[in-house]
């Protein structure tokens, strides 16, 4: 990866801490949640540090460090009494708000792939349209929660449009990495997440991105069977 100018990665650094933070207050300022997370990050900026990930011939490829523990947690999270209870109390506004996030990281992919460290289709000038998720989530919170014009219906289904666009780059993205699955852009591959602090996106803010749907959509689907059983 190219020399990068200092305000890709602190800016992307900031990101991760605000992603955060936005999730901090969507578990209601939980010290537990905070302290996860952050020991999260922590470690994984010492791994790439160490250059664990620079290695990019090895099965299982070492990027799966990266974004495989985080989906465990949530599998676990949907799977355990405990973690479902966790899931329905976070905040549903604070989770939708979360979403803005995907503003600025879609600003530093380009910077980025600009200086050759993602390809073009990681980008909003490429196949990522994620960026359409953070601009629409402040009309979608102003809608729904602040003057209620909109139903949950609508912020149902703009979660699961919005969840199909991340899984859409997250698929792009891991296909795009130089392992040995790599299928497309050999010639500028998706490098950055192989180095500090960019290999946070998966590590970090993907996952906790992830969360904000799937527990916004079990809430919303919930509530929604409790209102269709009431009915009948």
């Amino acid at each position: 990866m190219q020399q990068l100018p200092t305000a890709l990665p602190f800016a992307f650094g900031l990101i991760a801490l605000l992603t955060i933070a936005c999730f901090y207050r969507a578990a209601h300022y939980s010290r537990r949640t905070l302290a996860v997370l952050l020991a999260w990050l922590g470690l994984q900026a010492g791994v790439e540090l160490s250059g664990f990930y620079t290695v990019t011939n090895s099965l299982p490829p070492r990027p799966m460090a990266l974004l495989a523990p985080p989906v465990l947690l949530i599998a676990l999270l949907f799977g355990t009494a405990r973690g479902r209870h966790y899931l329905d109390a976070l905040d549903l506004p604070a989770l939708t708000m979360l979403h803005v996030v995907r503003i600025p990281v879609e600003l530093v992919l380009y910077g980025l792939y600009v200086y050759r460290a993602v390809p073009e289709l990681m980008t909003f000038a490429g196949r990522n349209w994620d960026i359409l998720s953070g601009l629409s989530a402040p009309v979608v919170y102003y809608l729904v929660f602040r003057r209620p014009t909109l139903g949950p219906g609508w912020l149902l289904a703009w979660n699961f449009v919005c969840l199909g666009l991340l899984l859409n780059i997250v698929t792009n993205a891991l296909l795009a990495a130089p392992t040995r699955f790599q299928q497309f852009a050999f010639d500028q591959p998706n490098v950055a997440i192989l180095h500090f602090p960019f290999n946070w996106l998966p590590a970090v803010v993907v996952p906790l991105v992830l969360l904000a749907h799937l527990a916004a959509i079990r809430q919303l689907w919930a509530a929604r069977s409790s209102t269709v059983a009431k009915v009948a």
